[in-house]
């Protein structure tokens, strides 16, 4: 072949290339439907962070697909009302919610173990627990009774333990009080004599004002500051021992679920996951500033008198030996997640909380120094 005959030929077939490139990406992303869900969020919009999830996932859905598949986030009370948002998905009012399982735990409370325990394990124990110790596996049959598919979304961290009008300075003081808190943790107060009432975000300042509730514990102070509870109730307690950490769930309608194509699966688990990792930093990067604005505006912190810790503590290891005794989802879970729980503390307590016991111990010493 001589050489004009080779540029020939080899132009034809660059062209060629070029050609089937051009047509090849438009094509398979023509091949993927074109789909629209929505989601409703059981937050509003005011808590940018848990709300916050909600549009991450819904942008990078988008992105992911080439905007085949867009998801369009409503926040509480815009489609059904925040504690709502999990029977929604299961009649299919909608095709998918960011909420937390613990709200169900009045049907059942095997809900529970997808959010945490009283007591329980931390943050990244919980996150290695559901990918690594079959957490996720037992949720998910657990809720095919509900017709969901879950994902972890988000995470709020350790919390802290409310808001309280008036001091609690030992186990006699919950006698009577009227609390806003959700989970397992508003049961075991229950038994500790206070009246616990579940309530969504928006709800708790107005019901805090007036007086209809003495107490309320929603988040973290970041959270807690957005929706001004230091106004109406002084003082601020930890540990929030309820929830040393909170996982939000992306239920996603099962059958919905099983329709979608594998890529748009694969994307909400992408979305999801990216959406965890920033929703752990930003609390992270926000709750110490926020805690040192709410203290220096006037709140007043507080840690829980050793009596009530030990009572609670008490009552949640009784309670979750009656749920194993009477009811069989919650024991199935049990059985996989006290010797999961037990290890990870032998680590934690190796490892772990002696690096954070003596690095917060002179982090404190430095700061009390710089002060002087």
């Amino acid at each position: 072949m001589d050489r004009r005959s080779f540029i020939r030929t080899a132009g034809t077939a660059t062209a060629a290339a070029a050609t089937v490139t051009a047509l090849a990406a438009p094509a398979i992303a023509q091949s993927m439907p074109k789909m629209t869900w929505r989601l409703t969020s059981a937050y509003p919009k005011s808590l940018d962070t848990l709300y916050g999830i909600s549009t991450q996932v819904s942008q990078r859905v988008a992105e992911i697909t080439d905007g085949n598949f867009t998801i369009q986030p409503f926040a509480a009370g815009e489609i059904v009302p925040a504690l709502q948002a999990m029977d929604a998905v299961t009649a299919g009012t909608v095709e998918c919610a960011h909420t937390l399982s613990s709200f169900g735990i009045g049907k059942d409370p095997t809900f529970a173990f997808d959010t945490s325990l009283p007591f329980g394990l931390n943050t990244r124990q919980h996150v290695s627990w559901l990918y690594y110790g079959g957490g996720r596996e037992l949720v998910n049959e657990f809720m095919k009774d509900y017709n969901i598919h879950a994902i972890p979304s988000g995470n709020t961290g350790a919390q802290m333990g409310g808001w309280y009008r008036k001091e609690i300075k030992s186990l006699a003081d919950l006698q009577g009080l009227k609390m806003r808190i959700a989970g397992l943790g508003g049961t075991i107060m229950s038994r500790l004599g206070a009246v616990p009432q579940v309530l969504g975000g928006g709800d708790i300042y107005p019901s805090l004002e007036r007086g209809t509730i003495d107490a309320a514990e929603f988040s973290g102070p970041y959270d807690d500051e957005k929706l001004g509870l230091q106004k109406v109730a002084p003082f601020y307690y930890y540990p929030g021992w309820w929830e040393g950490t909170a996982n939000v769930m992306l239920a996603v309608n099962l059958d919905k679920w099983n329709e979608l194509p594998k890529p748009y699966q694969a994307a909400m688990e992408a979305a999801a996951s990216e959406a965890m990792s920033h929703c752990l930093a930003k609390y992270d990067a926000n709750n110490p500033e926020a805690l040192y604005r709410l203290v220096g505006a006037g709140a007043q912190l507080r840690a829980f008198p050793q009596d009530v810790l030990s009572a609670a503590l008490a009552e949640s290891r009784k309670l979750y030996d009656e749920y194993a005794a009477s009811n069989a989802k919650f024991k199935t879970f049990y059985d996989n997640w006290l010797p999961y729980s037990q290890k990870q503390q032998v680590w934690a307590r190796v490892a772990e909380i002696p690096f954070d016991t003596f690095a917060s111990a002179a982090g404190a010493q430095q700061q009390q120094q710089q002060a002087k």
